[in-house]
């Protein structure tokens, strides 16, 4: 396999790993009530509206302009991303999270192999391309997991499991063996 060909599997990839986490994300808070997207569970604590109003504002910041500006822009507040007005609904957050995701995937789907060449700065800091890619992967799959340990604990018993179900490894291997025949 060509070194051009392990990137573009690379950049594949990592568009294929972005949309999952976006699709795993949406199926844990489709099993909340409204107010459950708003609880902490102490001070300390952040929402789930507030972890995907981070991540949301983080991915603006980051994606925005990604070949060309420094990922933290001027005119960020991030300390505001951690702060949930009273008057914020549910709609609204899940509008913002629809926009931090569109730049992601308008920064990730035209990149191409060359690019990889490039470097980028987040904060003044150089990344090349895989570097400040892998940084979100890793940046949301925190949250992300945050998200989920959240509407697992407030769904407690009625929670749907977002993979294999427990107790069900072996009825998942087999379907899984039988597919693959």
């Amino acid at each position: 396999m060509s070194s051009e060909a392990i990137v573009q599997d690379y950049l594949d990839d990592s568009r294929k790993a972005m949309r999952a986490y976006k699709k795993l994300t949406e199926k844990a808070i489709a099993q909340l009530n409204d107010e459950e997207f708003f609880v902490t569970l102490d001070e300390e604590a952040n929402s789930v509206a507030v972890v995907m109003k981070h991540m949301a504002g983080n991915m603006i910041s980051r994606w925005t302009d990604f070949l060309t500006s420094d990922g933290e822009k001027p005119n960020r507040n991030r300390d505001m991303e951690f702060v949930i007005e009273p008057s914020t609904t549910k709609d609204e957050v899940l509008a913002y999270w629809e926009r931090g995701w569109q730049c992601v995937f308008d920064a990730l789907e035209p990149l191409r192999p060359e690019d990889c060449e490039k470097t980028v700065t987040i904060r003044g800091e150089t990344h090349t391309i895989v570097q400040a890619i892998n940084r979100q992967l890793m940046h949301y799959a925190y949250h992300i997991g945050q998200i989920v340990f959240l509407a697992k604990h407030f769904r407690s018993a009625e929670w749907k499991s977002l993979s294999i179900p427990r107790n069900r490894s072996a009825d998942f291997n087999a379907s899984m063996s039988a597919q693959n025949k």
